[in-house]
């Protein structure tokens, strides 16, 4: 379910509301939407998760490069306008269950915080989980614990070790702090992060706009984690001890240990019927998901892929992910619905030298003014209304009237309507995928 450009943040695991939507949520009242800053790859805002990054203020990152440049990036941000606010950093795919507990949890940071103090949350292990990192911390006088050392996912003999041994916590990824606290830690353990802070800072005092700035330094930042970047090598990080009913949903076993469950502890969603199940978590979509006498399995069912997993061995699914990248495969880049911030398409079918597509353009979507080297289109309108540009000519298309789009014809297509636009596409051609598009004019910036 998650791919590439539409990664779990933006998936509705847990209710009807997604993961980004859950995380703002569960901040108030203590933070307001307008307080949220979201810190995303450049290619979400432009691609299948336009549409829900649309509320939240954002930066962009034009390059991957794991989350100190990217907490960075955000406390330079802050700064360089003359702010310095106390930061809470969170990751936008986790699930809590104990909201009030967790807002207490979120006053004694952010309490720390105003102080000075670099503060994480240390969730009270309920398991010797292999699946988190683990953070060790000392009770130090009257203020919060402080972390004394931090251990990546341990083998099952170490995990419950260190519950036998006490003052263990699964490392949540969440923390809290002021712009300039970790900005300064930042300067003092990872100089080459902070150069390129700086230089981002410089340009935009110069007039630089803010994003350009940011694309032409950023890149040069280098791949390092919070963590073990920063917080392993500044020392004093503070710790609150955290019950809050936490996870990372990292898993597919996560997610059914989180879900809804019946008696025989089946967690089911969708088009499914089970019989004589135990233990089981079945997601199904539009087709029929029926099971019979199966226990301890994970079936997961979307229009391009089914995943089948035993119970405990989720964790492996990145060898399925891997195998995919080797082979060039596109069922872990995106699905065959693909969301655009004019609307989205469907791939209904594809073979040699040809394509057809369901494309839906939301009333004021337009497509980009555009041209392919190496396919042609036709368009059948099957409800609304389309506004067609082709060379210098304009016509609308309603109700089973069609248009062809040559190669190398420059095209656009708007829905200018109050109502969704509905349309077929037929490609055909011999290279049909998404790279053999020539943009002239584009309304999102892309």
């Amino acid at each position: 379910m998650s791919r590439l450009q539409l990664p779990k943040q933006f998936l509705c695991l847990d209710g009807p509301a997604s993961l980004l939507e859950a995380t703002v949520a569960r901040l108030a009242p203590l933070v307001a939407p307008e307080q949220v800053l979201v810190v995303t790859a450049e290619a979400s805002a432009m691609g299948e998760a336009f549409q829900a990054l649309a509320p939240y203020e954002k930066l962009l990152e034009p390059a991957a490069r794991n989350t100190a440049p990217a907490i960075a990036l955000a406390a330079t941000w802050f700064l360089a306008r003359g702010e310095d606010p106390v930061l809470v950093v969170l990751p936008a795919d986790h699930i809590i269950r104990d909201v009030p507990a967790f807002h207490a949890c979120l006053r004694q940071a952010v309490a720390a915080a105003g102080e000075g103090a670099l503060v994480t949350f240390g969730i009270e292990p309920t398991g010797p989980e292999t699946g988190f990192g683990y953070v060790k911390a000392r009770a130090g006088g009257a203020g919060l614990p402080v972390v004394e050392r931090f251990k990546e996912k341990p083998d099952a003999a170490t995990a419950a070790a260190f519950l036998a041994e006490g003052g263990w916590y699964w490392n949540s990824g969440m923390f809290v702090w002021k712009a300039s606290a970790i900005a300064e830690a930042i300067a003092r353990t990872v100089p080459e992060l902070d150069a390129v802070m700086a230089d981002i800072a410089a340009a935009a005092r110069a007039g630089e706009p803010w994003q350009e700035a940011v694309r032409a330094h950023f890149p040069r930042s280098p791949k390092v984690s919070i963590d073990e970047g920063v917080l392993e090598r500044c020392g004093g990080l503070r710790l609150v001890p955290a019950a809050i009913g936490w996870s990372d949903v990292g898993s597919w076993d996560a997610v059914h240990d989180v879900a809804e469950k019946d008696e025989d502890g089946n967690s089911t969603q969708g088009n499914v019927l089970a019989f004589d199940c135990r233990d089981t978590l079945i997601r199904g979509g539009k087709r029929l998901v029926a099971a019979v006498g199966v226990e301890g399995i994970s079936v997961i069912e979307t229009p391009d892929a089914v995943l089948v997993a035993r119970r405990g061995a989720s964790q492996d699914v990145r060898k399925v992910v891997d195998a995919l990248v080797r082979r060039s495969a596109q069922e872990h880049r995106e699905h065959l619905t693909v969301r655009r911030p004019w609307g989205a398409y469907t791939v209904l079918e594809c073979g040699p030298g040809f394509k057809i597509k369901r494309i839906e353009v939301a009333p004021g979507g337009r497509l980009s003014l555009q041209s392919h080297d190496r396919r042609s289109e036709h368009w059948v309108v099957v409800a609304g209304e389309a506004t067609v540009t082709r060379g210098e000519a304009v016509t609308v298309l309603r109700r089973n009237e069609s248009a062809y789009v040559p190669i190398g014809q420059r095209h656009r297509l708007e829905n200018r309507g109050a109502e969704p636009l509905h349309l077929i596409e037929v490609q055909v051609g011999d290279y049909l995928e998404e790279d053999d598009i020539r943009r002239y004019d584009d309304h999102y910036g892309r």
